[in-house]
């Protein structure tokens, strides 16, 4: 079968006859065109990273972030369309702040990635709307369930992770996510490693200019969802270039 959509991409509820949707399929693309972003579940917490292209040297620095905080517990990392992301970020925090509103307390992950799913996916159902050009990664820390990571892609489904990648170079930075022992490490030690996973998948050629942003969750932060102190941030970033210069010498000694 033909990969273009010749008439049964024109909407969302219509199946091409070998049992595609092709809009629910161009959605993941737009979020494949987009900066990489990444999370890692660790012993002790939840850690995000994400690569936001500086398009313009006249952007202002720290706008447009990509990474939101929808509940005092919960983080949210994203690739794809940032206005389709905004109004994601906006309902799971209604998700959150209704739960907790009618049973009185945090809720627990699980629950908010699979109602965040079942908007998404009615989403794909009605020729009237269009999918959402987004995938985004939740990420949260309770005394009870300890970390939590589940990711959301266009089509409305949710895995839980250890570690999981969306975006432009995710299957470069899930290869180097595999090689981790996240199961041993702390959230200290995996900040480090994830500015280094996205500077060794940044594409320097093609993006010049990018920020690192980084936030975590867990034990270090008492099972809050903030951005990484400057301090530390700036140790991660230096790390990571230190680390790109040591392979690079490698390689050429190797040569």
């Amino acid at each position: 079968m033909s990969s273009i959509g010749t008439g049964y991409d024109l909407s969302a509820s219509t199946f091409s006859p070998d049992g595609r949707v092709f809009q629910v399929e161009y959605a993941m693309k737009a979020v494949e065109n987009s900066s990489t972003a990444i999370a890692i579940r660790c012993k002790d917490g939840v850690v995000f990273g994400v690569e936001k292209l500086v398009l313009s040297k006249l952007y202002e620095e720290g706008s447009n972030k990509r990474i939101f905080n929808i509940d005092r517990h919960v983080g949210m990392a994203v690739a794809g369309l940032l206005a389709d992301a905004r109004s994601l970020a906006d309902v799971a925090r209604e998700e959150a702040s209704s739960f907790r509103s009618n049973y009185g307390h945090d809720i627990p992950l699980k629950h908010l990635s699979d109602r965040v799913a079942m908007y998404v996916h009615a989403y794909t159902l009605y020729s009237a709307v269009r999918p959402f050009g987004c995938s985004f990664i939740l990420g949260s820390y309770d005394k009870d369930d300890g970390p939590q990571l589940y990711m959301v892609d266009p089509s409305g489904i949710s895995y839980g992770y250890w570690g999981c990648a969306i975006g432009k170079a995710k299957q470069a930075a899930k290869t180097e996510i595999e090689k981790l022992q996240m199961k041993e490490m702390t959230c200290r030690e995996l900040v480090k490693e994830v500015a280094k996973i996205i500077y060794i998948v940044h594409d320097e050629v093609k993006d010049k200019a990018f920020e690192l942003e980084l936030s975590w969750v867990g034990e270090v932060t008492n099972g809050r969802h903030e951005l990484v102190p400057k301090d530390v941030r700036e140790d991660a970033e230096k790390y990571a270039k230190d680390s790109l210069e040591e392979e690079d010498d490698s390689d050429e000694d190797n040569m």
